[in-house]
């Protein structure tokens, strides 16, 4: 069963003030941070507050947030660990064959052969390849998300299926 679509997406979050006039630093959520540039509304925490005529703009690697109203590095300060989130409509199109986080997020996983291995409970991301933490009746089990072992996603059934190599489910190999 397809589960429902977050309202919101979330592109970025707040890392810490940056200067004395509201600036806030970003860590980065997106694949295209490149459009950030172009949002004229973002909402902020999970509250989902909605601002207007936000600006952007990119320093040394980084990139800085200013919100309307935030003039003060102390009013910064209140918005530190809070995710700027978009509406989804807004999402860009991803090419076949991605996923958005959510999409992956709480998805069933089964093998190739049918037993049912849990849920996607968070994705690590690493430097080789992401890992899916699925938790279900075998404990906590990673599976690398990697075309070798990710076989199938469908998006709107729920549901993954994966090859289980040896070794995912922490049993011993013969010798």
């Amino acid at each position: 069963m397809r589960k429902p679509l977050p309202r919101f997406l979330a592109v970025a979050r707040i890392t810490r003030p940056w200067g004395v006039r509201g600036e806030m630093k970003l860590e980065i959520l997106t694949d295209f941070p490149e459009r950030l540039k172009r949002l004229k509304r973002v909402y902020i925490g999970e509250e989902a507050i909605p601002y207007e005529g936000v600006r952007f703009r990119y320093y040394k690697g980084m990139v800085l947030m200013r919100l309307p109203g935030c003039e003060t590095r102390e009013a910064a300060e209140a918005f530190r660990g809070r995710l700027v989130l978009i509406d989804r409509e807004e999402a860009v199109p991803l090419p076949p064959g991605e996923f958005y986080e959510h999409e992956i997020l709480d998805m069933e996983v089964y093998t190739t052969e049918g037993m049912y291995l849990g849920r996607v409970k968070e994705i690590l991301y690493t430097r080789a390849n992401d890992v899916y933490v699925v938790l279900g009746p075998f404990g906590e089990v990673l599976i690398p998300a990697i075309r070798d072992v990710v076989r199938e996603i469908d998006v709107e059934a729920n549901r993954m299926v994966v090859w289980l190599m040896p070794g995912l489910l922490g049993e011993e190999e013969e010798a």
